[in-house]
C-alpha cells in the first residue's frame, strides 16, 4: 500500500518528512542504502545534528518495497535498556495499526509481554511501558518475532550512540548477538556523534565492529540545493533570483536545517518577488529571536569554553586551534587550556571536527545561527 503524505503548510518544512516532492537530493545515498538493505546488509548513517538524517531515513523508507515493514525509533531520550525496550515497543505499536493483519499479530505478541499500554489524550498515539527489570530478553523476543514474519522488516534506530551512555555496559554485546541471529530483519543505524559511533563500529574489540556499511552525510551540493530552492518558490508563484538563493546557501553554510528555516521565513513574506534585503531581514529576525538561547550557552560553559566558542564562531572554521596566532588573537591562554576547552565543547556537541575536500581537519560550531549571531555581535575574525 503506497504511503500517503500530508502537504506541508510551507514548502520548506523544518521538521518531519512530507514525501519526495519536499525532499532535496541525497539521491546517491538513497540509492546505495536502499540497495544494501534490500540485499540483507545493515547500514550506518553518520551526520551532524539537523543535517537531515531523520528525513533521509524516511525518504529511504519511501523507496523500499511497499510490502516491507519499517520501524523507526529515536533513542536519544533513552537512558537505559529498560527505556530502549519501551521505545521499541512504542515504535512497533505506533507503526502497525491493530486493525491490520500484521498489526494485529504484533499487538497480540506485544501484549503477551504484559506491558502497560496508554494512549496520548491529544492524538491517540499508543505508548508502551514494560514492567520488566531485565530488558534484554523482551527485546530479543520482539526481534525474533519480527524475523519470523513473512516480509522483511527494517528497523531504523536514530541516535544509536546513546547506548554508549547506558549504565548497563554490555548493551552492544547482547544486542549484536541478537541481531546476528536474525534472517529477515535489517537495521539502519543513525547518529550524530561520530567519535562514539566510530568506537562502536570501527573498534575491532567492540561487538558491532564492521557490522554496518557506513555513510557520512555531508551538506548538499550547493548547485543542486539552489535549483531546488528556486523550483519550490516558482511552484508557488513566487520569484527568487539565483543570486539570492546563493546568498542564502552561503549564509547558512548549506546546512539543511538552517537553509530550510531561512527559506521558510522568506516564503512567509507576502511578496511575489524577493530582493536581497528580504532574506537579510528574515535572517536578522531569526538571530534576534534566538539571542536569549545563544546567551544561555554562556551559562552552560566555563569562561574559557565560552571564549573559545566565540573565537571559533568568529573564524567560521579553525584549522589550528592551538596555533600561536589564534591563541593570541583571541586571548585564549595556553595551548593546554585550549585543548581542554575544545574537548569540552566537542563533548557538549557545541563544536565538531570535520575535514575539507583536501582532507585538512578543522573545527566549527554546530549551530550556524549561533555562529552568525556571534559574528554580528562581536565581529568576524
Amino acid at each position: 500500500m503506497p504511503i500517503r503524505y500530508k502537504k506541508p503548510l510551507n514548502p520548506f518544512p523544518t521538521s518531519g518528512y512530507y514525501g519526495p516532492s519536499y525532499f532535496c537530493d541525497r539521491e546517491a545515498e538513497t540509492k546505495q542504502i536502499t540497495q544494501l538493505l534490500q540485499n540483507g546488509q545493515s547500514c550506518l548513517l553518520i551526520g551532524k545534528r539537523r543535517l537531515g538524517k531523520t528525513a533521509l531515513i524516511h525518504h529511504i523508507r519511501h523507496f523500499l518495497p511497499k510490502t516491507w515493514g519499517f520501524v523507526y525509533l529515536d533513542i536519544l531520550a533513552t537512558e537505559n535498556e529498560q527505556q530502549l525496550l519501551n521505545a521499541l515497543g512504542t515504535a512497533l505499536l505506533q507503526q502497525f495499526p491493530e486493525k491490520d493483519p500484521l498489526g494485529k499479530r504484533i499487538w497480540d505478541f506485544v501484549k503477551t509481554l504484559r506491558p502497560i499500554i496508554s494512549f496520548d489524550q491529544l492524538n491517540g498515539i499508543p505508548q508502551v511501558s514494560f514492567q520488566i527489570s531485565q530488558a534484554q530478553r523482551p527485546v530479543v523476543d520482539i526481534l525474533d518475532f519480527l524475523s519470523k514474519q513473512e516480509n522483511p522488516v527494517v528497523i531504523a534506530i536514530d541516535e544509536f550512540q546513546q547506548i554508549h551512555s547506558y549504565p548497563e555496559k554490555n548493551t552492544d554485546a547482547w544486542l549484536r548477538s541478537a541481531i546476528q541471529q536474525l534472517q529477515n530483519v535489517f537495521f539502519l543505524f543513525s547518529g550524530s556523534q561520530q567519535t562514539l559511533l566510530n568506537q562502536l563500529f570501527s573498534d575491532p574489540t567492540r561487538p558491532f565492529y564492521r557490522s554496518a556499511n557506513p555513510f557520512v552525510l555531508k551538506t548538499i551540493d550547493p548547485l543542486v540545493y539552489r535549483k531546488y530552492i528556486l523550483s519550490q518558490f516558482k511552484a508557488h508563484g513566487k520569484s527568487l533570483s539565483p543570486e539570492i538563493a546563493e546568498q542564502i546557501l552561503d549564509w547558512t553554510k548549506g546546512h539543511t536545517y538552517y537553509v530550510q528555516a531561512l527559506c521558510n521565513r522568506v516564503f512567509q513574506l507576502d511578496k511575489a518577488a524577493y530582493e536581497e534585503e528580504d532574506w537579510k531581514s528574515c535572517a536578522q529576525k531569526i538571530l534576534d529571536e534566538g539571542e536569549t538561547f545563544f546567551l544561555y550557552y554562556r551559562t552552560l560553559l566555563s569562561p574559557q569554553q565560552w571564549k573559545l566558542a566565540v573565537a571559533i564562531s568568529k573564524a567560521g572554521r579553525v584549522f589550528s586551534p592551538t596555533s600561536k596566532n589564534f591563541i593570541q588573537d583571541h586571548q585564549l591562554g595556553s595551548g593546554a587550556t585550549v585543548l581542554k576547552s575544545l574537548q569540552a565543547l566537542i563533548d557538549k556537541e557545541i563544536v565538531s571536527q570535520d575535514s575539507d575536500p583536501e582532507g585538512k581537519s578543522y573545527y566549527e560550531v554546530n549551530d550556524v545561527f549561533f555562529e552568525r549571531w556571534v559574528q554580528a555581535t562581536y565581529g568576524k575574525a
